[in-house]
């Protein structure tokens, strides 16, 4: 409710994030056993180069449908990346 007593206007929806965005977020919450395997999993199971999923995942680093999403994941990376970018 607002000052005035009047109900606040509804937020519109995000739309989903697509299978391969989803996807891409959970390859990146999970952990990996050694060099290699994630490469390897990403060319196998997601049908995508590793720079193609890295592209995409700096993308939706940014996005907020990401967010809500997987905030965790976002979130650690995000933190990652701005302690990368402080260093530079």
């Amino acid at each position: 409710m607002t000052d005035d007593g009047q109900p606040l206007p509804e937020l519109p929806q995000l739309p989903e994030l697509s299978e391969r965005e989803a996807a891409v977020l959970a390859y990146e919450a999970r952990s990996w056993p050694g060099p290699g395997a994630k490469e390897r999993a990403i060319r196998e199971h997601l049908g995508m180069t590793p720079v193609r999923y890295y592209q995409l995942l700096n993308a939706l680093m940014d996005d907020p449908r990401a967010l809500a999403h997987a905030p965790g994941t976002v979130n650690r990376l995000r933190r990652i990346r701005a302690t990368r970018r402080a260093r530079r």
